[in-house]
């Protein structure tokens, strides 16, 4: 019989947020706040070692190449084992490196190469996880409010790695890099071991059939054969590549040649992280009539901040400017993930989506760990930056 406090506690849950939708937003707020953090200590971990941008740029990188080389492959491997295994052993790799990398960094004892190659089993491990991750929340939303509970994942997502960075600047500032990392670590055994209780129950079985390679050409046929998902996705990847590499690379320039330093550019980013945040409450209301067309229109706000950064203009436009491309960013994703609801496809197609973000650019919110490279003797490195 259900007791009246048990109807309580799950009317205070929203229909459309079942037990797999919890855990997976949960989890993911847990990572997002350690692996923003986790960026900003990693850059000055090299810093603090005797390195200079240079090395910072190649660590990054590091992180990247992997991310080329497996996603598609990960992709095929979350068709042929339980997702919430491959996104369960990834975590646990994240969690060895980072684990590892902090050991190294608390004894003073950290080299290049090893940073190198700690971080480039970071990016291994989030290559196969994506989209096992990916097919698994779109999997768990069913019904009208797919595009609300989107929303406030990623709004979760977003608050994440907003407070992750600025309590990862803090914490790398009062008691070092190392105990960053190591809380990075602890973070991704939390969330490994709270996707260790996902069911699966509910996705069809894989029938038994070719080999790995049979399901990329599989998948790629199926990607090739949607117009409308592979023109959004060159779309997006180079606007990207652009106007991400561009704000990247020009962003810290032109905060410390004209606006005053880091800390006017970090404001700025602040504010766009706040856009994405309201952006995604934006979409816990709203849902366009043609999600795909709103989706696509967002995506040109993306060139303001490099408008902006090329007058340049005042730090209280620019951080206008950035706020709402934030909100624009974020209404794209949230039209993006609900375009493809509720469709059970080879998980090789979300893998193409999450390529063309891996090889395009980066996201705005991790630019803050360019500024150390931002120092005139060697300002090529941004280029190594802006891929990490």
């Amino acid at each position: 019989m259900t007791s009246p406090v048990d109807l309580r506690r799950r009317s205070r849950r929203p229909a459309w947020a079942g037990r797999n939708y919890s855990l997976l937003t949960a989890a993911a707020f847990v990572t997002n706040l350690g692996s923003h953090g986790a960026l900003i200590a990693a850059a000055f971990a090299v810093l603090e070692a005797g390195g200079d941008s240079g090395d910072v740029g190649l660590v990054a990188a590091a992180r990247t190449l992997p991310l080329v080389l497996f996603l598609l492959i990960g992709g095929a491997v979350a068709d042929r084992v339980p997702r919430h295994r491959v996104m369960v052993a990834a975590n646990a790799l994240n969690c060895v490196s980072q684990a590892a990398f902090a050991v190294l960094v608390l004894s003073g004892s950290a080299e290049l190469w090893q940073m190198m190659l700690l971080t480039a089993l970071g990016g291994t491990g989030q290559a196969f996880f994506s989209p096992a991750a990916e097919g698994m929340l779109l999997s768990s939303v069913q019904g009208e409010q797919a595009s609300r509970a989107f929303a406030v994942f990623r709004m979760a997502m977003q608050g994440a790695a907003v407070g992750g960075a600025a309590l990862g600047g803090a914490m790398v500032a009062a008691i070092g890099p190392g105990w960053v990392l190591a809380a990075d670590a602890a973070a991704f055994a939390v969330a490994g071991s709270m996707r260790a209780f996902l069911d699966v129950g509910h996705l069809p079985r894989r029938v038994p059939g070719g080999g790995m390679l049979a399901d990329l050409r599989e998948g790629w046929r199926e990607f090739a054969g949607r117009p409308w998902l592979w023109g959004v996705v060159v779309q997006f990847s180079l606007a990207n590549a652009v106007v991400a590499a561009a704000d990247a690379v020009y962003g810290p320039l032109v905060a410390r040649d004209h606006l005053g330093g880091a800390a006017p550019w970090g404001i700025a980013l602040g504010f766009f992280g706040a856009g994405t945040v309201a952006g995604a409450l934006l979409m816990t209301r709203w849902k366009p009539r043609r999600l795909l067309l709103a989706g696509t229109l967002c995506v040109f706000p993306l060139a303001l901040p490099s408008a902006a950064l090329a007058v340049p203009v005042p730090i209280t436009l620019l951080c206008a400017v950035m706020f709402l491309t934030g909100v624009t960013l974020e209404v794209f994703g949230v039209s993006w993930m609900t375009a493809q609801h509720p469709r059970e496809r080879n998980l090789f197609v979300w893998s193409m989506t999450w390529y063309s973000e891996r090889t395009g650019g980066t996201s705005k919110g991790r630019t803050g760990l360019d500024w150390p490279a931002c120092r005139p003797r060697r300002p090529r490195v941004n280029c190594l930056l802006m891929t990490g």
